[in-house]
């Protein structure tokens, strides 16, 4: 069998792409003035991070002053749940509504709120990862700042009905914030038809560089400063811009928002083929809606195994794949999505993700599909827990 090299864990990160790093090139090199400089190069650089500002307020269907430019989509996220926070407590209100398997970029900003005299009502999810509307509507009350739920699952890859959450939101005057950071790119977004106050998105997962983000923050709302210091982001966040990175940004959510439908139709049937092919090997299933998910996204729990074994032994193959979030990566505990979606923690432990892009071919689908059920049999001969399972025995 010949070894090949497959990148299939796009939801951990993704390769800068030729054209965005043409893009950010001259803004290492001749373009280097400093954005917040009043000579020509400085406001050359200036210019160039409005035109970026510009496209990523295109792609969500927003206006060029509702988009801040931040290092990643955990700042964005921080600064959104922070400032409302901190803004609606003024009026009173110290409740925040968020999901049970949000990001923990989300999760652990709200533990921090708790910590500080907020509380947090945790709706749930179903069996399939979706969030009932019905859910977030009886979980608000009077004192609710702020609701704020994942656009699309990193994990699972299951995609909320946003827009109908908005309008749950927007009939109890309280406001809207989603993570879209694994959605951007993959679904269509409109923040205006779908009612959305508050997005945060991250550059890494749609082909520009690590370290730079946007947070999108409907007009008339005015979150406090995150950072305090000097006048960059119109006063709101203070820090000289990263003008590479701002350019690349733009570049790379002007091409990952074209052609959407298109793209979808490539990878679906894809995912498809890898979905149906796995779910062959026995004891294994599908994590999250079948239809309801991001076109490049599988997450499969494979029973007898461990995670971190299957993923050790694809890569000795040459195949990337994940567990679950990169972020947790090093965390020995079961996925919390995973476990939200109420599965046991020995099956939690044995599941794999594969996020693909229209770049995987047939014949990468083919190899995948050839390998994953010799490493699979490999690792249940060595596994006690599986062993356990063929004489019977409970699973602890």
């Amino acid at each position: 069998m010949e070894k090949r090299f497959i990148y299939a864990d796009n939801a951990a990160t993704t390769a800068v792409s030729e054209e965005v790093l043409s893009a950010m090139l001259p803004h290492f090199t001749k373009s280097y003035g400093n954005a917040s400089s009043i000579y020509k190069l400085g406001r050359d650089a200036q210019a160039d991070v409005e035109k970026a500002r510009e496209k990523v307020a295109a792609a969500l269907g927003a206006d060029p002053k509702e988009i801040f430019f931040t290092s990643c989509g955990s700042e964005s996220d921080n600064w959104a749940i922070k400032g409302a926070a901190e803004m609606m407590s003024k009026k009173g209100k110290k409740h925040i509504v968020t999901s049970v398997f949000e990001h923990h970029a989300v999760l652990h900003t709200c533990e921090y709120l708790e910590k500080h005299g907020f509380e947090v009502t945790y709706v749930p999810v179903d069996e399939k990862g979706l969030i009932d509307p019905e859910n977030v509507r009886k979980a608000i009350r009077e004192d609710t700042a702020l609701v704020t739920i994942m656009y699309a699952n990193n994990e699972i890859g299951t995609i909320q009905p946003i827009e109908e959450i908005a309008k749950v939101c927007h009939e109890k005057k309280v406001l809207f914030h989603t993570d879209a950071v694994q959605a951007i790119g993959h679904v269509e977004i409109d923040v205006k038809k779908q009612g959305i106050d508050m997005l945060s998105l991250s550059g890494h997962k749609i082909h520009a560089q690590k370290g730079i983000g946007a947070l999108y923050v409907r007009k008339g709302i005015v979150l406090p400063n995150l950072i305090h210091g000097g006048g960059q982001e119109r006063g709101k966040r203070a820090g000289t811009e990263n003008v590479p990175a701002i350019v690349g940004l733009g570049r790379a959510i002007e091409i990952a928002c074209r052609n959407i439908a298109e793209k979808a139709a490539i990878v679906t049937p894809r995912r498809n083929r890898l979905i149906d092919g796995i779910l062959k090997l026995p004891y294994t299933r599908l994590n999250g809606d079948r239809d309801k998910r991001l076109p490049g996204n599988l997450n499969i729990s494979i029973e007898g195994i461990e995670g971190e074994s299957l993923l050790l032994m694809l890569d000795l193959n040459g195949i990337c794949a994940s567990s679950g979030s990169a972020c947790t990566s090093g965390s020995l505990d079961p996925s919390h999505v995973l476990l939200s979606i109420g599965l046991k923690h020995e099956v939690a432990h044995g599941s794999l993700r594969l996020s693909i892009e229209e770049d995987i071919t047939d014949e990468d689908v083919d190899y995948i599909l050839e390998v994953i059920p010799k490493v699979v049999e490999r690792l249940r001969e060595m596994s006690p827990v599986w062993e356990k399972m063929m004489n019977g025995e409970e699973v602890k």
